[in-house]
């Protein structure tokens, strides 16, 4: 994979005038951290930049002020600049992929992922902890302004993104990124407590229900928690209400790993993979045509619910 230079990204993004922003679909808290953050300091710079999602943002995020400046769709723009957060390959781009990839102006990839593809015609990929560690890099070498708004959504990237700073790839960079972060003006307090200390009783009522029908395979060292579509419509919860979910199985005695199998429609499960660190995930979820980080994954499984449960703890004796 070719790999440009901090400083040819910057060189890029210096020359922009008006640059639509991406990220993957059914974004989480460091694809709407690095967008909207990029988008701002570029607004700050006088470009035209707006972030782009195919929906709106998940309500869970919307505490942040600053996600409502997401917009829904593509404006009617003739944008010199195309970028790319957070996404591993042009299909996460969803509605966006052919538009970005058939752009004749400039193309950006930032990302942190080990599966990125490289496909843009400037590709920053760096494997770190988030998405938002490399945005931040990237505003403090070209010497832009930080603002409190930015740091803010950036904050929200690495907290999340990071498990709140718990995970095995969080590094002294990391940290450090995080106090410049906290020094320009980022409420990592309001942040943790929207995030972690507060939930609507919707999603405490879907907790309960998925937990209590959790499934173990393979001597118990695969856990599976199923949310099924009637799960949500008796809760009350919205999809993304269940990020997290995944994580409790992980906690339990003797599980290498952990999966959420949510139904998506009839026949098709989001699942999220996550691993003690024994098996690599990311592996494991390319074999479905998914990705993502060696202890963090995901990807589409297809079939009847047994059907799926069956495919993923075979994968997953494979690689024990």
């Amino acid at each position: 994979m070719k790999n440009n230079s901090l400083q040819e990204v910057i060189g890029k993004l210096e020359k922009a005038e008006k640059v639509a922003i991406f990220c993957h679909v059914r974004p989480d808290g460091d694809a709407l951290g690095s967008g909207l953050a990029l988008c701002f300091a570029l607004r700050n710079r006088g470009k035209k930049a707006y972030f782009c999602l195919e929906e709106p943002a998940p309500e869970k995020f919307c505490f942040l002020p600053q996600i409502k400046e997401a917009k829904t769709g593509l404006p009617d723009v003739e944008f010199d600049t195309m970028i790319s957060v957070d996404c591993a390959d042009l299909v996460r781009l969803g509605a966006f992929a052919k538009i970005f990839s058939k752009h004749k102006g400039t193309t950006v990839n930032i990302d942190h992922h080990i599966t990125n593809e490289a496909f843009a015609g400037v590709n920053y990929v760096k494997q770190c902890t988030a998405s938002c560690e490399i945005v931040t890099q990237i505003l403090r070498v070209a010497g832009w302004e930080v603002t409190s708004d930015i740091a803010n959504l950036l904050m929200l990237g690495l907290i999340t993104d990071s498990g709140n700073f718990s995970h095995m790839d969080v590094s002294p960079e990391t940290y450090e990124t995080a106090a410049y972060l906290r020094a320009n003006g980022a409420d990592m307090h309001f942040i943790n407590y929207n995030m972690f200390g507060r939930q609507p009783k919707s999603r405490a009522v879907l907790y309960g229900a998925v937990m209590s029908k959790m499934r173990f395979a393979l001597d118990d060292k695969l856990a599976m928690i199923i949310i099924t579509l009637e799960d949500l419509e008796k809760s009350g919860a919205d999809k993304s209400l269940t990020e997290g979910f995944v994580d409790f199985p992980l906690t339990i005695d003797g599980v290498e790993v952990a999966a959420s199998l949510m139904e998506y429609k009839n026949g098709q499960y989001k699942t999220s993979l996550r691993s003690k660190g024994k098996v690599n995930v990311s592996q494991l979820a390319a074999t479905f045509g998914g990705g993502g980080h060696v202890l963090a994954s995901g990807c589409m499984l297809f079939g009847s619910l047994e059907e799926v449960i069956d495919k993923l703890t075979y994968a997953v004796y494979q690689c024990l």
